[in-house]
């Protein structure tokens, strides 16, 4: 049931019972696949440098990993970001195993010769990332290689030449990194140019900051549970009549989210900091002057505030909360106050 009007204006106080403070579990996988591509570059040349050495099969593979100072769960990481196999696959794997792999057995072809795996670990019902220690907690320790990695290694390397003519062998079709083992000129080029776009398994985040996966969350939140016909939500959407800040030649003021069916217009501003700095400042400096052109324009602004280190700025949250007519938590009951909002907005 949708609040009294009046009561989506919250206080500091307010606020802060509400919040999460710590990164939703919808956004901690993709602020992990985010976090880790800075590692993942800087470790790119080592992860090149053990695929260039020539080896006589995966053991011999499996030996070159364990002896090298880049650690196994890291070289593992690496093949799965190149392999575009993120959790889905990799469940798919487990869920398909018996119908994949008979036999136990990966059957591929290496330098034109017919091989054969024996999975060591597989089939194991949680067949994902943090069994395979690596996901973003577990990458910034150091893990021996064990026998499930070596069977994800082997699938990731080899998946592609998949010998077995079986419908469900599609998810193996970008296991495809083994082709180049020992190749070092054609290994560098392929993981050069993999990297350059690092694959849709970061979430479509690599030339995205962390609070753009939150505004993008916000945004597709609400085109999910708002429920009215034709309305639109704009990306660094703008609002008509409000130009505060730059009034000489009239640009209007770009706001991280505009919800609007073409009458009636809300912009929304969303801030999820997990530590201190000067985002939230910002926003609070401009929160008063644009709330004031906001309301003579006729219009609405909310605020979707969330993270420690946005709490910890009691200052500037307390006046975004006096200068905004919705202001609300980052999670999915308190985006549903957020819809609630918009609804009764559009509604009045």
């Amino acid at each position: 049931m949708a609040q009294p009007y009046g009561n989506y204006r919250r206080t500091f106080e307010e606020l802060e019972k509400v919040a999460s403070k710590f990164w939703p579990s919808e956004l901690s996988e993709q602020e992990a696949k985010l976090s880790i591509i800075p590692l993942l570059l800087e470790t790119q040349d080592q992860f090149i440098s053990i695929l260039s050495i020539e080896v006589r099969d995966l053991d011999n593979l499996f030996d070159v990993v364990q002896a090298s100072t880049l650690p196994a769960n890291l070289f593992l990481k690496h093949l799965v970001i190149l392999a575009d196999f993120g959790g889905e696959p990799l469940q798919r794997v487990s869920s398909e195993f018996n119908t994949l792999f008979p036999e136990k057995k990966l059957s591929y072809i290496w330098r034109g010769e017919q091989r054969s795996y024996t999975f060591r670990a597989l089939p194991i019902r949680s067949f994902n990332n943090k069994n395979l220690k690596i996901d973003g907690k577990k990458l910034v320790e150091d893990h021996p290689l064990d026998d499930l990695q070596k069977d994800a290694i082997a699938i990731l390397l080899f998946g592609n030449t998949y010998s077995d003519d079986n419908q469900s062998a599609s998810v193996l079709l970008k296991c495809e990194i083994g082709e180049y083992l020992g190749k070092p000129d054609q290994l560098t080029n392929f993981i050069k140019q993999r990297y350059i776009w690092v694959s849709r398994i970061t979430g479509g985040a690599q030339s995205n900051s962390l609070g753009q996966i939150a505004q993008q969350f916000v945004d597709q939140y609400i085109k999910e549970n708002i429920n009215l016909n034709l309305v639109t939500i704009n990306s660094s959407g703008r609002l008509p009549n409000v130009t505060h800040t730059d009034t000489e030649t009239g640009r209007m003021t770009s706001f991280d989210l505009v919800v609007t069916n073409n009458s009636k217009y809300i912009a929304i501003e969303v801030s999820f900091q997990v530590t201190t700095n000067s985002t939230i400042e910002r926003k609070s400096g401009q929160a008063r002057s644009r709330y004031e052109q906001i309301q003579q324009a006729g219009h609405k602004i909310a605020y979707v505030i969330d993270g420690a280190g946005n709490i910890q700025r009691e200052s500037a949250l307390r006046n975004i909360c006096s200068h905004s007519h919705c202001t609300v938590g980052f999670s999915r009951s308190e985006l549903d106050v957020l819809c609630n909002f918009i609804k009764e907005c559009f509604s009045s």
